[in-house]
């Protein structure tokens, strides 16, 4: 897996709204139930109890994005001693529930540290240029068609499941595949793990063309334990579903600058005529 940390594709406005989504992101996070557990790497049974609810409440089921079902008992955030020790207590919701809302708010849930800094990552690097070609409002709007595409694909192929769907990787997947169509001969400087961390300036076609056959991978249950707990058919939907809303702009779209200087981790030579 390679590690983007710099595309060499310069924009000609502030990306607004791509930092005022990494913001939000990151608020969120903070303001999550069960957080301080996982800075510090351990979680009390009340904070997960917590963290529970929060998630049935905000975050996207599968289930109930295709049967526009919520369910009769869903956890309460409080502690119960039963028989079997202590565990999180269910009752009756009291709350409503929009499971088409929930695609949105899921969008801004992370589930670690990891998760979190990984998507915003990717969006800082490949979002501020698509949000430059596309314009504050329809890169918004962009983003958020791409998230609700990936969270119902994911939920298509996944009807029956109840497990909280949450992240903005399909959202983010999204822009992958529109910096592929529109800039896929820009350079991306990325960190390849051999031995140590090597540096190299790749095409993006290259860079974005192997996430996504990774994500293809992956979703197949192949090369990866925990495949179960990551939605990578979502990430695929995503792509793809951002991939045909920019098509229509490619032919307007100018070409990034030509890269000079250091070229694969190495400086060009000087071409004389």
């Amino acid at each position: 897996m390679v590690i983007p940390v710099h595309d060499v594709n310069p924009v000609r406005r502030t990306p607004w709204v791509t930092y005022a989504l990494i913001a939000a992101n990151v608020v969120v996070f903070l303001s999550t139930p069960g957080v301080a557990g996982s800075v510090a790497g351990d979680s009390s049974l009340a904070q997960l109890c917590h963290l529970q609810a929060f998630l049935d409440h905000y975050a996207a089921v599968p289930r109930e994005l295709i049967h526009h079902q919520t369910p009769r008992l869903v956890p309460t955030g409080d502690i119960g001693v039963g028989p079997q020790g202590a565990g999180c207590l269910v009752g009756p919701p009291s709350y409503d529930k929009s499971p088409e809302l929930s695609v949105l708010t899921a969008m801004f849930l992370h589930g670690s540290w990891l998760h979190l800094l990984g998507n915003m990552l990717f969006l800082l690097i490949f979002g501020n240029n698509i949000e430059d070609r596309m314009g504050h409002v329809r890169f918004t709007l962009f983003y958020a068609v791409c998230g609700y595409a990936a969270s119902y694909g994911f939920a298509l192929l996944n009807d029956d499941s109840g497990d909280p769907l949450i992240g903005a990787s399909g959202a983010i997947a999204g822009v992958l595949g529109a910096y592929l169509v529109l800039y896929p001969k820009a350079r991306v400087w990325v960190l390849v793990p051999f031995l140590i961390f090597l540096p190299l300036r790749l095409p993006a076609w290259l860079v974005l063309g192997f996430w996504f056959v990774l994500q293809a991978v992956y979703s197949s249950g192949e090369g990866i334990s925990d495949a179960g707990t990551v939605a990578y058919a979502a990430h695929i939907v995503g792509f793809l579903a951002g991939m045909l809303l920019a098509w229509p702009l490619k032919p307007g779209t100018p070409p990034p600058p030509e890269p000079r200087g250091l070229l694969f981790g190495r400086r060009a030579r000087p071409r004389h005529q």
